[in-house]
């Protein structure tokens, strides 16, 4: 019995060459790598890794949604005649979406922030701010009194958590990188990794430079122009920097705008419908119901969403109004959907980050289906670290005249993927993927014609107009428009879509299947947006399965 005793504790603590393994009852440890059995997270140093981490943090603003497959596209009566929505089978992942649709004091923040770091007093950084603007003029009718809303909608504390509009898709990206950024500082913050405050130093002039979370992970010593060793929280060790990186958990995904896929699988939000594993019928509405007026007790009807419901009639008569609104609403004036989202329905339509095209090709994917799909890479220095545009603003003019920052100072230079990432690979073959199998050379009958993207006279798939903009010796813009008699429509890869009904809208486009599109650079006072937030590990927050999904009453 004493030499059986004596054989278990050897086995478990074997000693080779001066390199002692881990016992054995701690071979399951988390602690404990389970390829080479060397600890992990050790003191004497080695492979450091957040073993600790339980699930992804819920970021501000999001609410979470399950992800799973459901029929996208209508299957009711096409009376527009449109056939841009065929219904096909998709399976979406689990994400993160705002609970609300971006407000005016939202955006205003973002407003404040850029005029704070980057004055458009300094020649620099003129356009950052003025590009960010939202366009007032939207509201404006030729036959209509609507400089109440021009003056006063985006600022005025009264219209404080009304959607913002005026926005188009470029800005509402653009808005999305602000809060990932600002979001990731405050997180940084809370676990110790920055200086309490560090956060406002930027915006009072107390440090030269700003946060951004890619620049923090690529080559953190670079943040605040350089000035972070003075903005190290409690997690610094003597005078060595600690930096969270990705493995740390708890730098967030960034914000962007839902896929169209997300938000239409959102605005569904067929879970209240679900016994096991099957949905009972299809919603015609984010709500349950053939309706669009309330038919409960309380409010009984009552409109359950912000539209146009006749001619002339953008909210009912006074004293008996049936949505509470003329023009749009602020937000949660109205009952979630199943999943706690607001307005999914109504006040304003919003921006998805697809590029628009007729038809939804679901031979090449039905898992996540997106497109717009633009491949990029960081680009390196000839010091072979990643390259940080600290002291320089790249600006693009859009097609309108309008100015706006493709990048901030502090940023990482981005560039194309090239013939290095793409030689040899099966699963794309160039960087930009817009007008995959329906636009691009390969789709199109002219291929053998197919001339490059910047002759105006090639023949194309999408022969959409091109107005032409340029600086002449004055620095002004000329602007000119396309006057060829021979363009054939209005697609092409910057024509965005847009989801939804808004309170310009009759109730046809509050069915979360409808699908329109307007170019990236436009606005309109009845489209807005929203964030999402993609989710990283598990598909659910419980491993507990229900018989029937939760319903919000």
């Amino acid at each position: 019995m004493k030499k059986q005793f004596i054989k278990v504790v050897l086995s478990c603590a074997v000693v080779a060459g001066g390199f002692t393994v881990t016992s054995c009852k701690n071979s399951s440890s988390k602690d404990v790598s389970r390829a080479t059995g060397w600890k992990i997270n050790s003191k004497d140093g080695g492979f450091q890794f957040n073993t600790d981490f339980k699930e992804q943090e819920t970021a501000p603003g999001l609410v979470f949604v399950e992800g799973g497959t459901f029929t996208k596209g209508k299957v009711q009566d096409d009376v527009m005649h449109d056939w841009n929505n065929t219904p096909t089978s998709q399976h979406v992942q689990s994400f993160y979406m705002d609970e609300t649709e971006v407000t005016n004091v939202m955006y205003l923040e973002y407003l404040d922030y850029l005029k704070s770091v980057y004055p458009p007093e300094n020649p620099m950084y003129t356009n950052i701010y003025t590009g960010a603007l939202p366009d007032t003029l939207v509201w404006r009718n030729r036959l209509g009194f609507n400089e109440t809303m021009t003056n006063n909608y985006l600022r005025h504390p009264a219209y404080a958590e009304y959607p913002v509009v005026g926005i188009n898709w470029v800005q509402a990206t653009q808005f999305a990188e602000w809060r990932t950024d600002r979001v990731n500082e405050v997180m940084l913050e809370r676990e110790g990794y920055l200086a309490k405050d560090a956060k406002y130093q930027a915006s009072t002039g107390e440090v030269a430079g700003t946060f951004s979370t890619e620049a923090y992970l690529n080559r953190p010593e670079s943040v605040y122009n350089g000035q972070i060793d003075s903005l190290q929280g409690s997690k610094k060790k003597d005078s060595i920097n600690t930096f969270a990186k990705r493995s740390s958990g708890i730098i967030m995904p960034e914000y962007r705008l839902p896929t169209e896929t997300e938000w239409e699988y959102a605005a569904q939000a067929n879970q209240g419908t679900r016994e096991y594993n099957n949905y009972r019928g299809r919603k015609k509405y984010p709500w349950d119901g053939e309706y669009t007026r309330n038919g409960q007790r309380v409010g009984r009807g009552d409109q359950l969403a912000n539209f146009k419901q006749g001619k002339g009639d953008y909210g009912g008569i006074a004293g008996w109004s049936d949505d509470g609104a003329d023009i749009t609403a602020e937000v949660m004036s109205y009952k979630p959907n199943d999943l706690g989202l607001y307005d999914m329905a109504g006040n304003v339509a919003e921006w998805v980050a697809d590029v628009y095209r007729p038809i939804v090709d679901d031979e090449v994917s039905d898992f996540n289906y997106y497109r717009g799909n633009i491949y990029m890479k960081t680009a390196i220095g000839e010091d072979g670290k990643v390259n940080i545009l600290r002291d320089s603003v790249v600006y693009d003019t859009l097609p309108n005249g309008k100015i706006v920052a493709v990048n901030l100072p502090g940023e990482i230079k981005m560039e194309a993927i090239g013939e290095e990432e793409t030689f040899l690979r099966t699963n794309f073959s160039t960087s930009d993927n817009r007008g995959y199998r329906d636009g691009d050379p390969s789709s199109s009958r002219f291929f053998d014609q197919f001339a490059d993207e910047d002759e105006a006279d090639a023949k194309k798939m999408y022969d959409s107009p091109k107005n032409k903009i340029e600086v002449d010796s004055a620095g002004k813009l000329v602007r000119e428009y396309d006057k060829s008699n021979n363009r054939s429509t209005l697609i092409n890869n910057e024509v965005r879509v847009f989801k939804g009904g808004s309170w310009r809208d009759r109730a046809f486009w509050l069915d979360p299947a409808q699908r329109r599109y307007l170019p990236q650079y436009m606005a309109t006072d009845y489209i807005g947006f929203r964030c999402a937030m993609s989710r990283v590990g598990s598909k659910s927050k419980t491993k507990n399965k229900t018989a029937r999904g939760k319903k919000v009453r």
